[in-house]
């Protein structure tokens, strides 16, 4: 572990905008919220953020991507446009959402877009000052982590411990012009009581434990009425899935030139949540109906992820809770509710 000092890193950050080739992301404040957005100065970077907009998952699985470009003239090409970045200032809890996208999309069917970019980044995590009172990460086992990251920043007053977590990490520290510290115990035992601290700064009014919920949503998956009644006002948006950083749903569209003679193919994200998203030829819908949608949003979270990959696919950001317009979409109040319904099972 290292130790730099806040103005050493600032100057730090600085000369990486300048001089690397790589694009520099961080955490900026857009009016009232932050977000994940090119850095322009070291004095945008908010470390002590509560939580994006949107996580980080967009660098590698962008929003809208090319897949192929044809022409009847010349034939097809695949496309993958990758541009190589540091990303500053991610949270413990999208760290591991990246390493559970990273098991989707190298494990099932390997997708080179998404590991393309995977590979040209840098990930430099930060160790939460604030949470959102949304969040209920310490209750997922995601407030801290420690694998996932090529850096990891604690704030220890003047300083950050920074923990190094590859080889990546560590070339990228061969760029700081100034001395690094190897710190002493005084500075771990500073990191120890931050890390001790953090389980008050998250909403406490869970009842479940995470690896409970295969059974529980198992044991709920036929109970329709349930489904029913917290599904009533869902509004069928999508916003939960847009802004989860472990949902990986997309669509893939071809796009024609007018003169037919040339075009795209599009992949562009998606979600469960959408009325069309079951849609297949014949106008069928195998989940036409929102509970039935609903349903699957929550089985995806907590069973059926964990049945592929042994991962509970809700790291408990709290984004989902914070932007549902009808406040329907909070995870904790839904198992919350299963395990106070299975209580004496």
């Amino acid at each position: 572990m290292k130790e730099i000092g806040k103005a050493e890193f600032s100057n730090f950050v600085d000369e990486l905008i300048a001089d690397d080739p790589r694009e520099v992301i961080g955490v900026q404040a857009k009016s009232t919220k932050f977000a994940f957005d090119p850095l322009k100065s070291a004095e945008d970077l908010r470390l002590d953020y509560d939580v994006t907009i949107l996580p980080p998952k967009k660098y590698f699985m962008p929003q809208r991507e090319t897949l192929v470009e044809y022409n009847t003239n010349e034939g097809m090409t695949a496309v993958n446009e990758v541009t190589p970045r540091i990303i500053l200032g991610i949270h413990p809890y999208d760290l591991i959402a990246i390493q559970q996208m990273d098991k989707v999309f190298e494990e099932t069917h390997s997708d080179e877009n998404y590991l393309a970019k995977r590979r040209q980044s840098v990930l430099v995590g930060v160790n939460m000052k604030n949470a959102s009172e949304w969040s209920f990460a310490q209750t997922m086992g995601t407030a801290t982590t420690e694998s996932g990251y090529d850096l990891m920043l604690t704030d220890i007053g003047d300083k950050y411990a920074v923990e190094i977590g590859s080889v990546k990490g560590s070339k990228l520290l061969e760029n700081v012009k100034s001395e690094l510290g190897d710190v002493g115990m005084e500075e771990i035992e500073k990191v120890r009581k931050f890390k001790d601290k953090l389980p008050g700064k998250f909403r406490d009014d869970s009842a479940f434990d995470p690896f409970e919920l295969p059974r529980l949503l198992s044991e709920y998956y036929g109970k329709d009425e349930f489904w029913e009644e917290n599904a009533e006002d869902c509004l069928s948006c999508g916003t939960c899935n847009l802004v989860c950083p472990t949902c990986y749903c997309f669509d893939v569209k071809d796009v024609n030139d007018i003169t037919l003679t040339e075009g795209e193919r599009l992949r562009t994200w998606d979600g469960c949540m959408l009325e069309a998203f079951a849609e297949v030829a014949g106008d069928e819908n195998f989940r036409e109906q929102k509970a039935a949608r609903y349903r699957h949003r929550y089985m995806r979270k907590g069973r059926y992820m964990y049945n592929k990959f042994g991962d509970i696919a809700c790291v408990g950001c709290g984004r989902c809770s914070e932007q549902c317009v009808p406040d329907i979409a909070d995870p904790v109040d839904v198992f919350n509710q299963m395990k106070e319904g299975t209580n004496g099972i």
